[in-house]
């Protein structure tokens, strides 16, 4: 027993010695998701909807019909993500980057301020992007599918914005017309895209006023991590505005249609009212 305790003591170590890594405890350390980050839209009443807020770096499908206020809740976004020091990027495919300067104006937001703190909108052509896909899909045929560097044209080389809305896919759909597979490629690079990138991006997608699919193929909801949709409802003889989170991954968030309203200085959202409450204070 006297040896037996002898040889314990000379295994056991000194209380000046360093404690050796564990390599399990080590790979397991290795595996812990770093701290997520929380994104704020910033617009009054939205971020109540969602329990902490949109998850950094997720991809967000903003869907609606025309003349819902999905660009005004994507602007809205990006203008208080640059107020708050961050670089954005709206990628406009269909409207004119003056005439979405104009809409921001209206609500009187500084553009030029924004634009010197890191607010950046820029026009890409849909058509010119489906054709240059078209060339690079037959330049691989029989290889493998295009690489994801092929797709970076889209955003300037070099950038690292924090935000970034694509308006619209459905635009970009309309480009590939009688080419579905080429779109389904493209789209899922591109999604891929701003995922290594990084930022929080809002793509934007066109639907009909009430909506049961929220992008023409699917792809885009299946492949987002988000999909929020704006609606403008006919109740009675009225014409309400309304918002509702109908995904967010890994998120909990309020599950109801809730109205909002463009005042003068952007969208709000209600987020303890209902509907059918609207009318009745009418």
């Amino acid at each position: 027993m006297a040896r037996l305790s002898k040889e314990k003591k000379k295994r056991r170590p000194s209380r000046g010695a360093k404690k050796r890594p564990n390599t399990i405890e080590k790979k397991i350390e290795a595996r812990k998701p770093a701290e997520t980050e929380w994104i704020k839209t910033g617009i009054p009443g939205f971020d109540a909807l969602l329990k902490g807020g949109i998850p950094g770096g997720r991809t967000i499908l903003v869907a609606g019909g025309p003349g819902t206020g999905k660009t005004i809740f994507c602007l809205q976004t990006l203008y208080n993500a640059v107020r708050n020091g961050h670089n954005c990027l709206y990628i406009t495919l269909e409207e004119l980057p003056m005439r979405l300067r104009h809409h921001m104006r209206e609500f009187g937001w500084d553009v030029e301020e924004a634009e010197k703190a890191g607010f950046k909108i820029i026009q890409r052509d849909p058509f010119k992007i489906a054709r240059t896909v078209e060339a690079l899909l037959e330049s691989v045929k029989g290889r493998l599918p295009m690489e994801l560097t092929e797709v970076t044209e889209i955003v300037p080389k070099g950038s690292k914005p924090y935000m970034i809305v694509l308006d619209s896919i459905s635009a970009l759909e309309s480009a590939f017309t009688g080419r579905p597979e080429s779109y389904r490629i493209y789209i899922e690079q591109l999604f891929r895209l701003f995922e290594k990138i990084g930022a929080t991006t809002f793509l934007i997608t066109e639907t009909q006023e009430a909506p049961k699919t929220f992008s023409r193929t699917g792809v885009e909801e299946f492949l987002a991590d988000g999909v929020f949709v704006v609606y403008y409802f006919k109740v009675g003889d009225l014409r309400v505005r309304a918002i509702e989170i109908l995904k967010m991954r890994g998120v909990k968030h309020v599950n109801k249609i809730v109205p909002f309203q463009i005042t003068d200085h952007g969208m709000e959202v209600f987020p303890g009212e209902r509907l059918y409450e609207i009318r009745e204070a009418e």
